[in-house]
């Protein structure tokens, strides 16, 4: 029996090592890792810059808490700030962190400006915003709720991307809107940026605050530094980890000024928050992200994958009912169960993550190359295939 809580369902294998796009498992089999440990692994496995990094680190200093100054830290915020719309960075050691520390961020801009009555976000259906108390109310899915008592307090949901109905949800007691641009557990659904333009505007004339939960969609998953760019607008409030760390828990909350003043000494810490292992790796993933050229190669592999995508789409129309997603961030909607098509794709050497709505996310590092992604669309034909003629097994 293991000494594990029971709370995943798990696949059964174990990887012994890893290199670039590519997992090993214990007895040598190579796996084509298009999950990237849910959007995590931003640069693959085994990085050379990542790893010198955190050896180098290793041998100088691990922790010393927050109650000291941490130079990567202080480097790290600053470059964020500057590849963004924020003004200040909070460190924290996971994404539901991140966005807990968002959810306070907002309810504490308000009280300072003295409406504490105005604690209140608006979220939406189907979204997903961690595992915490707080963040599975907002996420206000039943599956994710049932069996923990009364939700947490302060949040309301609306139904679908209605700019109307959000206006209909705003009152006295509103701090701002929670989204993620791109939902991702929820089914790799876009949000339309004509949407998120409107919200900006709404937020902006109702006087309350946009808060963006870019968990997975950030650090160039999509193409772009953050996916709220696409749209052309800025959060107030954003919430990001995942890729951040390329593998190294790291999350962080950024925000512009006017609310970053407000968090004032005692607010808000975190004992392992931005250590410098983390700040350390953290500095080398932004490294290698922010080169001239790396998000465009983002772009232009995600098109590749979403053009052979949709041509898998048009062949084997009775698994896959849609394509969706933006850059390396890619999900098929399936007709049959998607952990069918999950387990078909694992049987065949690719590893992949299940989402709501019925969707198989494929979410490969952003250092792709062009052979990896016929070598992953290959994989999912011959697994449509098997699936079509109820040849499921290894082949």
């Amino acid at each position: 029996m293991s000494a594990l809580l029971p709370t995943y369902a798990r696949s059964g294998l174990s990887f012994a090592r890893g290199e670039g796009a590519f997992l090993f498992d214990e007895s040598g089999e190579r796996y084509l890792d298009f999950s990237s440990g849910i959007a995590v692994t931003a640069l693959g496995h085994a990085h050379p810059h990542l790893v010198e990094t955190l050896k180098t680190q290793a041998e100088k200093v691990w922790h010393v808490s927050n109650l000291h100054g941490i130079p990567d830290q202080e480097r790290l915020g600053r470059r964020l700030c500057d590849a963004t719309f924020a003004d200040r960075v909070s460190f924290t050691n996971s994404g539901a962190e991140a966005v807990e520390a968002a959810i306070k961020c907002a309810r504490r801009y308000h009280f300072a400006n003295g409406a504490p009555e105005r604690y209140r976000l608006i979220t939406f259906e189907g979204a997903f915003h961690g595992r915490t108390l707080a963040t599975i109310a907002a996420g206000g899915q039943a599956k994710h709720l049932e069996g923990f008592g009364p939700p947490v307090d302060g949040f309301d949901q609306v139904t679908g991307f209605d700019i109307d109905a959000v206006k209909d949800a705003i009152t006295g007691e509103t701090a701002g809107i929670l989204l993620e641009p791109i939902m991702g557990e929820g089914g790799m659904r876009e949000v339309p940026y004509r949407f998120l333009q409107d919200l900006r505007a709404l937020c902006d004339e109702e006087g309350i605050l946009l808060v963006a939960d870019e968990v997975q969609s950030g650090v160039g998953r999509t193409g772009r530094f953050y996916a709220h760019e696409w749209a052309e607008i800025t959060p107030d409030i954003m919430a990001s980890a995942k890729g951040l760390g390329g593998g190294f828990p790291i999350g962080a909350c950024l925000a512009t000024e006017a609310v970053g003043q407000t968090m004032v000494p005692g607010t808000h810490g975190s004992t392992f928050g931005g250590n410098p292992l983390a700040v350390a790796v953290g500095n080398a993933v932004l490294d290698i992200v922010l080169e001239p050229g790396f998000l465009e190669h983002v772009a232009q592999m995600g098109l590749r994958l979403k053009q052979q995508l949709a041509g898998l789409a048009d062949e084997h129309s009775e698994i896959i009912a849609e394509v969706r997603g933006q850059g390396l961030m890619m999900g098929l909607k399936c007709k049959p169960e998607n952990t069918k098509l999950v387990a078909a794709l694992r049987e065949r050497g690719m590893l992949t993550v299940p989402a709501g709505d019925n969707v198989v996310r494929l979410l490969p590092p952003l250092i792709v190359g062009e052979d990896e992604i016929d070598l992953g669309t290959r994989t999912i034909d011959a697994a449509c295939v098997a699936l079509k003629t109820g040849d499921a097994g290894h082949v």
